[in-house]
């Protein structure tokens, strides 16, 4: 049926493009969109060119602000200028700033070092972070769990090295709420290791 439409073919197709759309939810996307009334689709295309054309990246901390303005998490006194959390995304910033326990700055590196996908240290903010640093006294890593989180700490870490400045990453271990029989081995060895005074 699909291929007897070349507009719905097309439309579907620049939606397999948009990343974590799974490709089942892609006909339900379609089906919310062709539904939309013609006001509604207007103010839809209206708000995401005007995002576009409004929107753009601190050119300090990396993340998303409106253009024309300070961004709110470099110019705000409230936020400790001395600490910077480092994280792979604005989504993992947006998590860590939903816990309101973190009132210093960020620096969005833009991914994480990934050679198999040739994402390397030019890929990301890595050299406009480390230009930041003299001005910091704890740097906190907040990476993923993950090979190429690790990966992307130790070689922050590894240009760091002869800075005096404290580096930190998030906890490991257990989640809250979970059982121990039902973890992982990495999770359970990390935990224990990690441990701390209770």
């Amino acid at each position: 049926m699909v291929e007897h439409s070349p507009s719905i073919l097309a439309f579907l197709k620049q939606l397999q493009r948009v990343p974590y759309l799974a490709s089942k939810n892609i006909y339900v996307v379609a089906q919310y969109f062709l539904d939309l009334d013609d006001q509604a689709t207007e103010k839809f295309v209206r708000v995401l060119r005007d995002l576009k054309q409004k929107v753009e990246k601190c050119t300090i901390c990396w993340t998303w602000k409106e253009c024309q303005k300070e961004c709110a998490f470099c110019t705000s006194p409230r936020r400790d200028a001395q600490t910077i959390c480092v994280v792979e995304t604005w989504r993992d910033l947006i998590a860590i700033e939903k816990t309101g326990g973190y009132l210093g700055r960020y620096h969005v590196l833009g991914g994480a070092l990934c050679p198999l996908d040739g994402v390397g240290p030019d890929d990301l903010t890595i050299k406009q972070l480390i230009t930041r640093i003299d001005e910091c006294k704890e740097l906190i890593f907040a990476f993923n769990q993950t090979p190429e989180g690790e990966a992307t700490a130790a070689f922050i870490s590894s240009k760091l090295k002869d800075k005096e400045l404290k580096i930190t990453c998030l906890a490991r271990g257990l989640p809250v709420g979970s059982s121990l029989e039902a973890m992982d081995r990495l999770t359970v060895y990390k935990a224990l290791s990690e441990r701390r005074v209770f």
